[in-house]
Order: C-alpha cells, then structure tokens, then sequence
C-alpha cells in the first residue's frame, strides 16, 4: 500500500512538473537561452529543489548567458522551518549524540531557513559559540526524486524547440545534478572548511571559521561563530582618504590571498561573493607572520619571515559547499595562461588556452589562434576593471566548443571564482589590476617548478642561451645541408586544410568510381536486353541490372542532398 501511495505522488509531481514547464516554454526559452524571467518563474513555481537548481545555475557562467546568470541569482528560497521535535530527532540519528549532552544551550528557534537546510545558534560546554546547520529531513529523498522526474518530464515533452540551440540540455542538467547532490552532502562541506580553516586562517588578515568535525555528519555541520557584516558595507563610494587606503589594502590582500589559494594551496574557494566575505574590526597592533622574504647576503641567499603589523580589521571566508582543486599540471597550466595574457601575445595565449582544455575532434590550431585574437583584441585594450568576466567566459567557451575544445571542469571553475572575487575587488578600488596581482604569483610558481635558465622572464640565462646558440650555428647548418644533400632529411609540406581536402578527395573518388561501375552495369544490361528476344532469363537479368542502377543512383541523389543539408546547417549555427 505504501508503495501505491508512494508511486502516485510521484505520477502526480510528473503531470504538475510537466505542466509548469509548458507553461512558461521551458525548454524552448532554455534552449535558445531567452526569456530568464519565465524560467525563474517556473522554478520558483516548481519549489525548493528547483530553486536551488536556479542557485547553482546562477554560479556557472559557462553553461548559461550572462543574462540568465543575473536573472537566477534574484531567486529566493525561504521556506517554512521545521519544528525543534524533527531538528533534535535528525541531529540524533546523524551523529548518534543528544542535542542536550552536546551543546549547554542550543536556540530552538532557527535564525535561517533555506531549501536545504536550517541553522541554529548554539554553545558547546567550553563556551565557544557556534552556529548548527541541520537539513531537512527529506531534503535528499525529495533532491533525488525530483532531479529523476525533471528528466523524466523533458523527455514526456514531445514538441522540438525552434531556432538555433545555445545550451545543451543534458549536459547542463548532469553538470546541476553532480552539484546538487554534493552541495547536500554536509559531511563534504565540513571537510572541504576544515581544509580551508587549516590552509588560510590566521594568513594576514584572514580568518576562518573552526569546523568541529567530531560533531558534523552528512546531514549536521558545526563550526565556530564568526561576527561581522558582509563586505559589500564598504562599497559606498568616498572620498576620505583612510577609506580608500583600507579599501585598496582589502582588495590587494583578497587578491593575493587567492593567488595563494591557486599557487600554493592548490585548493580554492570557489565562490567568493560578497555574501561569503565578512568585514570585522580586529585588534590593532597584532603581529603575525605575513610573508616569507629571499635576501642575499653577500655570497648566500637567505630567507626569513617578517613579521608586519596588521591592520585593525579582518576578513573572513564562509561557506564551503562549492570548493576547487587542481593538481600541479593543472596549476602549471593556469600560470602559463595568466603570464601569456599579460604578454599579449596571441600565439603564447592560444598555446596556454590549449593546455587547459580537452580536444573533442578535430581541431585547426591556427583557426582557433586567429580567432582567440581577434575575441581578446578588445579585452586586451581595456583594463581588468572594465571586463565583464562572466560574458567573455561565456564567449570563450562557446568558441572553445566551435572549434572541437573543452576547457577542464576545474579551470572553469577558478575563471568564474576569479570573476566573482574579481567584482567584489573592483568596487573596492577600481584602480587595481588582478591580472597585475596575479602575474608575480605566477612567476614565483614557474621559478618553483622549472629550472631557471626555461624560464622565459629571466633575460640573463636567455642571452647566454642564445649566445651559445649563435656560436655553434654555423656548424648545425653545414651538419643540415649535408644531412639534406645525402638524402637523409626528409621535408614534409602540410596545407592547413589537408584533412577537409584529402577527405573530398577521397568522397569525389570514391563516386567517381562508382559512377564508372553504374556505366558499365548501365551499358551491360542494355546489351543483355537488346539480344534476350530468345533468352527471357538474359531479359529479366538485363532489367534488374537497370533496376539496381536506378536504385544506386536514387541512393546518391539523396546522400548529396543529407551531405548539403547538414553541411548548410553546421555553417548556419
């Protein structure tokens, strides 16, 4: 009988999921990306999941328009709370404690209430404040019955969309699920900030909420109070002086924080808005260790840690549900593309972005070079501050997917976090230059990684590399010439439009051919019909060579015509 019940809702959810979504046109309007507004409607018609579908949505700039990322980002997703009975019996069964031998006090009443969870203030024995996050009991039951019915509900829709495809569907919606399902996973949240808290609190003025692991389960996550006021409060404009000095100090240290994050750590925070940024005053006067410095004495290079008094405010990151790593290769790759765009050389670029991304067919190196330059021709002109990151983002990887590439999940991950915190810097002192910023950390992790005299920034192993080079020169060519003269080299000219060119070579022979056989069936039969007046067998013989060949010949016709269509409609897309 449950399991009646159980099916019925879910039929009743389809036939109402299904509806919505014919409503508003969902999958026309998504499709050509057009009309945010209706599928921000629908969402928030469709409820708590869908919503928070919206949310993750907002944050990826590489699956939709920089329309709908400004659209999806106004969603809200208050809903009712639970009663304090459901929050004790989840926390009970996720961490096997009581509420009560937990926490001397534990506010009943939570503070918010969003789609996947609610929080609580509370003390632990020792006195130290902290805040609980506490889901919904049938917040993963109702994710995973939904993501399935939403599949189910696009493929119950028959009509097919008009005008020219933007976004593919299914690979946004597999792209969605992956994060949502994550994003529910609390025990990975307090992982990834017990990571982050070990990595970045205490660096300068950087704090980081403490994640108490030992009370945390995939549905509960604890860690440590933070006080403070999101650090959009200091975007207002102003003249005072100490005002512009603390801002600009705030934007320099957010940037190299997150240079550290990329080049050092490897492990970054993957959305760096202004709500997950708190501002706070701090003690003044504290010393900390800020920076390591290289200083050479004499013969030796020696390197200490100096000490730096820190200014009388801190920062501090929240929010671990969407973290990014990369490996040493991946992080090799981001340095090599942040030192290409600060040469503005495109072949450098377009050798940098091709490091960072996966080939998906065949790919015409200098097309895309010639293209990536004339795109970043007018970016490169401006400075950072007057970049929309989430449009050229979008752009660079529609001409990415043109061209047979696909950048790796983790560097579209960084670029929109670069973006993000990008935003948040710029309307804190508009002079900066991330990409300014950036290059010196990128430097310091080449020189860390590669010997010095490969690297190209440093001019004097360089020139002595050349000048050795220019001394033996005259022996490589005589060695080459004889080498060529004895046969021994072999030279190999390559059209940069070899493969299309051989490819309809070898259609147009290959029909040439068949064209020569039909003639010659064609010719056949008509001489077998011709002298078969006493031979009906040679006759019906005669006749199905000529049926055979009208056949092939039909067959032709129409693959000519499926070869110019879609050929007529790749050029159109």
């Amino acid at each position: 009988m449950g399991n009646q019940h159980e099916a019925v809702k879910k039929t009743t959810r389809l036939k109402e999921i299904v509806a919505v979504m014919r409503k508003y046109h969902f999958l026309s309007n998504f499709y050509r990306q057009g009309n945010p507004e209706a599928i921000c409607a629908a969402l928030q018609e469709l409820g708590p999941t869908f919503v928070k579908l919206g949310q993750i949505l907002s944050t990826r700039p590489d699956l939709v328009s920089p329309e709908y990322v400004k659209a999806l980002r106004k969603l809200q997703d208050q809903v009712t709370a639970d009663p304090f009975s459901s929050v004790e019996h989840t926390f009970e069964a996720a961490t096997g404690k009581k509420i009560a031998t937990t926490f001397v006090n534990f506010d009943r009443h939570p503070f918010a209430s969003a789609s996947i969870g609610q929080v609580h203030h509370a003390t632990l024995f020792d006195g130290t404040a902290v805040v609980v996050k506490v889901q919904h009991p049938t917040v993963t039951q109702l994710v995973n019955t939904d993501l399935a019915l939403l599949r189910q509900a696009i493929k119950l829709l028959k009509y097919v969309p008009t005008g020219k495809m933007v976004v593919d569907l299914d690979k946004t919606l597999d792209e969605l699920s992956r994060s949502l399902l994550s994003e529910i996973d609390t025990l990975k949240e307090a992982q990834n900030g017990a990571e982050f808290y070990h990595l970045n609190n205490g660096d300068g003025i950087f704090q980081v909420p403490k994640v108490y692991l030992t009370d945390c389960a995939p549905q509960v996550l604890v860690n440590q109070t933070m006080t403070g006021e999101s650090i959009r409060t200091l975007f207002k404009k102003s003249d005072d002086e100490a005002v512009i000095k603390r801002n600009r100090y705030l934007a320099e240290a957010l940037v190299r924080n997150f240079m550290k994050q990329v080049f050092v750590d490897h492990f970054f925070h993957a959305d760096p808005h202004p709500g997950n940024i708190l501002f706070s005053p701090g003690q003044s006067g504290e010393q900390k260790i800020t920076r390591k410095v290289d200083k050479r004495v004499g013969s030796r290079q020696v390197s200490y840690r100096q000490l730096e008094e820190l200014p009388p405010y801190r920062l501090t990151y929240l929010d671990f549900g969407m973290m990014g790593r990369l490996t040493p290769v991946m992080a090799d790759g981001i340095a090599e593309v942040i030192l290409a765009l600060t040469t503005k050389n495109n072949n450098r670029i377009a050798r940098a972005v091709l490091g960072i991304c996966n080939q998906t067919g065949d790919l015409n190196e200098n097309q895309f070079t010639r293209q990536l330059a004339k795109f970043l021709r007018p970016y490169l002109a401006e400075g950072v501050g007057q970049i929309d990151f989430a449009n050229m983002l979008y752009r660079i990887i529609q001409l990415c997917q043109k061209n047979n590439l696909q950048i790796k999940p983790e560097v579209t991950l960084l670029i929109k976090a670069f973006g993000t915190l990008e935003s948040t810097v710029a309307k804190l002192d508009p002079d900066i230059s991330m990409m300014a910023v950036a290059r010196p950390f990128g430097i310091a992790y080449l020189k860390r990684k590669l010997n010095a005299r490969n690297l190209v920034d440093d001019s004097i192993f360089q020139s002595i590399a050349t000048l050795q080079s220019i001394n033996k020169l005259p022996e490589k060519i005589d060695t080459a010439l004889e080498a060529f003269s004895n046969g021994d080299i072999e030279i190999k000219l390559r059209y940069k439009e070899q493969s299309k060119l051989l490819k309809q070579v070898e259609r147009i022979t290959n029909r040439f051919l068949v064209v020569i056989i039909l003639a010659a069936v064609i010719l056949g039969s008509s001489l077998l019909v011709e002298n078969s007046t006493q031979h009906p067998h040679i006759y019906h013989l005669g006749v199905t060579g000529y049926a055979i060949s009208i056949a092939v010949i039909i067959i032709l016709l129409v693959s000519e015509l499926v070869h110019r269509f879609r050929r007529w409609r790749n050029q159109n897309k």
